[in-house]
């Protein structure tokens, strides 16, 4: 199965995904740290490199899909060519897809875990709450293939060992036809 994780920066997308991997023992193919590593190659920030990680971790994603094993994919997805790609790749490994979506409800204790946060991405720029509000705004919603594909949302304001068994559960559910 691929799982594609989406939600804005600071949601609490990361973490979930980290503790449904640990937990299914499936690896996270995360998007920030790869742009992080092409910005440290030297490649320059105004060329699409956040393009590039989506890319990069396609072919990661492939990889993993095709030796035989699940894998999760780490990324906010807010658009619908994102969210195209994972039911392209789904489709061409003859994988089941299932999206995970997490949104934070409370605005404060959004605002505070991306104020707060430090993951140590060298060159990759946190982004600022001001960016994160006007992303909303391009926050696509969820339509065409990727929106007849399986979708669990989950509100971060929950304990985290709430919503992973409640990912857990949703990703163990066979897949309505």
């Amino acid at each position: 199965m691929l799982i594609a994780m989406a939600g804005l920066p600071g949601t609490g997308k990361t973490a979930i995904a980290e503790a449904i991997g640990a937990r299914l023992l499936r690896p996270v193919v995360s998007v920030d740290p790869i742009e992080s590593a092409i910005l440290r190659a030297g490649i320059d920030a105004d060329q699409p490199t956040g393009l590039a990680a989506y890319l990069v971790a396609e072919t990661l994603a492939e990889i993993v899909l095709g030796a035989g094993h699940g894998a999760i994919v780490d990324a906010v997805n807010a658009v619908d060519p994102a969210r195209e790609q994972w039911v392209s790749l789904a489709a061409r490994s003859g994988q089941t897809l299932k999206f995970i979506e997490v949104i934070c409800s409370d605005v404060a204790v959004h605002r505070n875990r991306l104020e707060a946060r430090q993951r140590n991405l060298p060159r990759l720029s946190e982004p600022t709450w001001h960016a994160v509000e006007q992303s909303l705004d391009e926050y696509a919603a969820w339509s065409g293939p990727s929106g007849a594909v399986e979708r669990l949302t989950l509100d971060s304001v929950e304990p985290l060992d709430v919503l992973v068994e409640r990912a857990v559960e949703f990703l163990g559910r066979p897949t309505s036809s």
